[in-house]
């Protein structure tokens, strides 16, 4: 992982985020995932250690998109498996060898072999939506939230000075296939005119922004389906269809938040 600049040019780099001027990692990370990476349904709930990859269910679904897959992957592990872990696999029919670094440790049980937990797939599923973008950049986010044990994802008051836009609440379950929801965290005169990384193609067009993005759904506002956490700025269970889910919440810097939403017409939201 390399470490970040100060001022990160928006590319179609994709920069792996290790500390912003020094600060330690803990729930900062790069967006960068493909939407279409929840079009498939190969993943499984079962055990995440290394010996699960070899399971032949893994190897069918790997096989059938191995570049999707690998994208997939790199994000997955990133969001289960606690930095300084790694997951391997190499490709029965190519020989290739991937390896996936962890990061932000969200499922610790399911990253070491158990069945993934009701908790750990909704928190799983929150943060690969919060690695979605659409329009195939790469930027730095603060992740906010709990891993599926209830522990804080450690955050610093700079951290929160510097990605000072709040952005959007993510919740849903794709193991179960429930749904995959997401919220605006900032106030807006429009909504569909609201853009997220999530849902690059909503626009003025009459779009309708329940519908268009996708296999997303758009909620609305955050804290019209959320409750928020005591323990910091972010949001702890979100709900949708009675359904009680454990979100995740994220935050950009300011010149970034600006720079992909020009023309927004938005009201506030910075902390």
């Amino acid at each position: 992982m390399e470490p970040l600049e100060q001022t990160v040019a928006l590319s179609h780099q994709r920069p792996e985020l290790d500390s912003v001027n020094g600060l330690s990692a803990n729930g900062f990370s790069t967006n960068g995932l493909s939407a279409n990476g929840f079009s498939t349904n190969g993943l499984s709930a079962n055990g995440f250690s290394t010996n699960g990859l070899s399971a032949n269910g893994f190897s069918s679904w790997f096989t059938q998109d191995a570049a999707l897959a690998e994208m997939v992957m790199r994000y997955l592990v990133r969001c289960a498996a606690p930095a300084g872990q790694t997951r391997t696999y190499t490709h029965p029919q190519t020989g290739q060898q991937y390896t996936w670094n962890g990061g932000l440790g969200l499922a610790p049980s399911w990253a070491n072999g158990a069945p993934a937990s009701r908790t750990e797939q909704q928190v799983i599923t929150a943060c690969l939506m919060a690695h979605v973008n659409r329009y195939g950049l790469s930027i730095p986010i603060s992740v906010l939230g709990r891993d599926a044990m209830g522990a804080l994802i450690p955050f610093t008051h700079q951290e929160l000075g510097i990605f000072s836009a709040r952005e959007a609440c993510f919740f849903g379950n794709l193991f179960t296939q429930e749904g995959l929801f997401f919220g605006v965290d900032r106030p807006f005169t429009n909504e569909a005119m609201y853009l997220t990384r999530a849902c690059a193609g909503m626009g003025g067009g009459g779009d309708d922004p329940a519908t268009s993005c996708a296999p997303f759904s758009f909620v609305g506002a955050c804290w019209q389906s959320c409750l928020p956490d005591n323990g910091g700025p972010f949001y702890r269970t979100c709900y949708r269809n009675g359904v009680a889910y454990q979100a995740l919440t994220t935050r950009m810097r300011h010149p970034d938040y600006a720079q992909l939403f020009q023309g927004l017409n938005e009201e506030g939201g910075d902390d």
